[in-house]
């Protein structure tokens, strides 16, 4: 199960096309709180964030769920325009476990939607 934060049309697209080619349970939430509350009860093994969102502040969830030790263990990947240092350098800080430029999320998503992920203590 992946959650996505995305709004992007193009990539949430491309996420869903690819999540189903895979067989990967997908949702996609709108807003910071929807993370919160779907990572609680869905128990997802990935949270996808677009850092150029305009909708919410995906760092501050990002930090929120590795601080709530219920969701700390889930895995969370941001994905950024490579000219915005100062996301992916706050997207590091707020705990993130992978911040990667746009065309490489696009390229690898296949691989990513399906890597093995262990939920860490």
């Amino acid at each position: 199960m992946v959650l996505a934060a995305v709004d992007d049309f193009l990539f949430r697209s491309k996420i869903r096309t690819t999540a189903k080619q895979a067989g990967v349970d997908l949702t996609f939430v709108r807003s910071a709180a929807d993370v919160l509350e779907e990572a609680r009860a869905k128990k997802p093994t990935l949270v996808i964030f677009d850092l150029n969102t305009d909708k919410g502040d995906p760092v501050s969830t990002i930090a929120a769920m590795k601080q709530d030790p219920a969701l700390a263990g889930i895995s969370t990947l941001a994905f950024v325009s490579h000219v915005h240092a100062g996301l992916i350098q706050a997207a590091r800080a707020a705990g993130a476990d992978a911040v990667m430029p746009r065309s490489a999320f696009a390229s690898q998503l296949a691989e990513i939607l399906l890597a093995d992920r262990t939920p860490k203590p």
